[in-house]
């Protein structure tokens, strides 16, 4: 028994140990209820009201009448309380006080004031005298208004001390660029944030306007050397860069320069809505990659565009693909008729549809699963829906698998573009815009030649109908050709943030292959200006900046997630891929361009060949498919594009 008794009280003493340790640690302290917040505003208000008394008293006046006093303190006590309540003063959370809780504790102490002056006046009309000096009551009024908001500062700033040294070795110190609004808002998002992420040490001024002035009790600090040595002065370890006013170069320039010395680099939109502190915290992010493409933003003709969609049925093949679908989410903003997103990838086309439904547009969008490799069933949605506008976006796109599988190659890329460039005639389309790729220029593997024999198809339907005049008069034939998409599926840039999350290696093909990119959005922009500024027949080749070696790309991308190449991450050549090139082109050798009304975009003149013979050619081939005769389907595409020349493949031989 006596061992029990010691054990029950062993506990005890455990447990009011624990609850004593938690209550000392303010992390775990748990918000207040109203009720206790109430009764501290409360009793300050009574402190206010006897420091008032000593005051007064002290100057040998008379705060009140005595006579009166059992009426008084109720009355004052009662009104405060009551304007507690109608302000709802206590339903914040002192630890967060802002400036909307001084406001709501001014209105409540002053209605307090004006209630009790009228009730003053009254028994001066009722009785002929006062009950209280109005000078005593001013008095009140300040005192209890001071007393109630710096309590309530008092707590949040003990417990910003406490929590921010509590966790200040986890914080990284960020140096903010820009000293305007903006930069204000950033500031106090981030020292406001919880769970903390950074502490802010400083603002930089390119203005060098500013630099004797201090924010947030921070310093100002003059552009006068480069970013990194300044951050360094400050032992900054992050950059957020709040500035709207600076250029794409200027951008790039201070990124380029903080990565260089493993510099972490954030940015934030424009802030429309200051005080929505949380919303600006969660906005803040690294940079990415599309962020440091040296590209200006694309003007469309938007007039043109609308008058092509507008009202109107369309169709997206491969919608459920990176640039199908971004192709369809642009759509929507055209208001057409109708959207029939087909595609035979059932969870992704089903991702979309959700996507698209939470948008809330009117347009109509239909999914459907189907297979451009299919005839019937693409003949039945033509005849079921009859669309106007067909963007084909659907083709086997990944180079190593085409390499292996060029039967697949024929069936998506040349027969599927063949069946729906085929019914989009016999259906009187408006107009057909096929999406290439830069691939198919002097191609060097199966996946470029598939889709160089579906362009050169698409070109020759168009000059035969016009010609021949019969049938397919009023459909445009479009294609447009462009380069690697960043973040389209497969791209290298999703890769590498993958093998980056890993711990590396990043693996790159060969140190000296180079690449064109553009955004997604990019990419369908100039597609939707390109179809709606084509009169037929025509190859679209876009304007895709600067060539950027894949192993800069790789560096890049280590040093925006804040590790170091070749130290934290390391990068491993693997050799070229079977029907890769060190680079891609976007013209034959042949061709020759003309330019467009739209700086990016211009057309490619490509020598036309007789559709007779073209269309025999491709029948042949798709029956050789059909056989899986590997070699003799290489052999045959060859035939119709002579400029594929195979490198790193096992269809070398055939070349020679």
């Amino acid at each position: 028994m006596p061992n029990k008794e010691t054990d029950q009280l062993y506990y005890r003493l455990k447990i009011l140990s624990q609850r004593l340790r938690q209550f000392g640690n303010l992390k775990n302290l748990g918000y207040l209820p109203r009720w206790i917040i109430l009764s501290i505003d409360t009793g300050i208000v009574a402190v206010s009201a006897i420091f008032m008394y000593v005051m007064v008293h002290s100057m040998g006046l008379q705060a009140f009448e005595w006579y009166a006093v059992y009426y008084i303190i109720p009355t004052y006590f009662l009104v405060n309380i009551f304007f507690f309540w109608l302000f709802r003063t206590y339903s914040g959370i002192i630890r967060h006080s802002s400036y909307i809780d001084a406001i709501k504790l001014g209105f409540a102490t002053f209605s307090t004031l004006v209630v009790l002056i009228i009730i003053n006046y009254t028994v001066v009309l009722v009785k002929g005298e006062k009950i209280f000096m109005n000078v005593a009551l001013i008095i009140n009024f300040v005192i209890s208004f001071v007393t109630l908001f710096a309590y309530r500062i008092v707590v949040k700033q003990t417990f910003e001390r406490y929590l921010s040294e509590s966790n200040k070795d986890e914080l990284m110190r960020a140096l903010i660029y820009g000293s305007d609004e903006n930069a204000l808002a950033v500031a106090n998002a981030l020292i406001a944030e919880r769970p903390k992420r950074f502490k802010v040490v400083g603002f930089v001024d390119k203005h060098k306007q500013n630099t004797a002035k201090r924010i947030l009790n921070l310093p100002i600090i003059s552009l006068r050397k480069r970013v990194p040595v300044l951050m360094r002065s400050i032992d900054a370890e992050v950059l957020v860069i709040a500035d709207k006013t600076l250029t794409k170069e200027e951008k790039l320039t201070i990124v380029d320069e903080c990565l260089e010395f493993n510099y972490k680099v954030y940015t934030v939109p424009l802030i429309s809505d200051w005080e929505d502190q949380k919303g600006i915290a969660k906005k803040i992010k690294t940079f990415q990659i599309q962020d440091l493409l040296e590209r200006k933003p694309i003007v469309l003709d938007n007039h043109a565009i609308s008058s092509q969609l507008q009202d109107k049925v369309v169709l997206v093949t491969g919608a459920a693909g990176s640039i199908g679908s971004e192709i369809v989410r642009q759509i929507i903003a055209f208001n057409p008729k109708m959207i029939l997103m087909v595609d035979q990838a059932e969870t992704p086309l089903h991702n979309l549809s959700l996507e698209i439904g939470q948008m809330k547009s009117s347009v109509k969008v239909l999914p459907l699963i189907s297979d451009v490799r299919k005839q019937e069933a693409m003949r039945h949605v033509f005849e079921k829906y009859r669309p106007a506008v067909v963007f084909h976006a659907a083709a086997y796109k990944h180079v190593p698998l085409m390499e292996r599988n060029p039967a697949q190659a024929i069936f998506v890329n040349v027969m599927g573009t063949k069946i729906i460039a085929d019914l989009a005639c016999k259906y009187h389309c408006e107009s057909f815009v096929m999406v290439s790729t830069d691939k198919a220029v002097n191609p060097s593997n199966v996946m470029g030649a598939s889709k160089r024999i579906a362009e050169k198809y698409v070109q020759g339907l168009h000059h035969k109908q016009r010609l021949s005049k019969e049938g397919c008069e009023k459909t445009k034939f479009i294609t447009t050709r462009f380069g690697n998409v960043l973040g389209s599926n497969g791209s290298v840039v999703p890769l590498f943030t993958e093998q980056i999350a890993k711990g590396g290696p990043i693996t790159i093909t060969h140190p000296d292959i180079i690449r064109y990119f553009m955004t997604i959005p990019e990419a369908c922009q100039l597609v939707l200006e390109a179809g709606a500024m084509g009169n037929g027949g025509e190859v679209y080749i876009f304007d895709m900046g600067k060539p950027v070696r894949i192993i800069d790309l790789a560096h890049k991308m280590i040093r925006l997630a804040g590790y170091t190449p070749e130290v934290e991450i390391k990068i491993k050549i693997v050799g070229l891929r079977p029907g890769e090139k060190l680079y891609e082109e976007l013209l034959n050798d042949a061709a020759k361009t003309l330019p467009t009304y739209h700086e990016k975009i211009m057309i490619a003149q490509e020598e036309m060949e007789d559709f007779e013979a073209l269309n025999h050619a491709v029948d042949e081939l798709i029956t050789e498919a059909n056989q899986y005769t590997t070699n003799e389907i290489v052999l045959k595409m060859k035939a119709i594009v002579p400029e594929f020349i195979s490198m790193n493949s096992d269809f070398v031989l055939l070349d020679k």
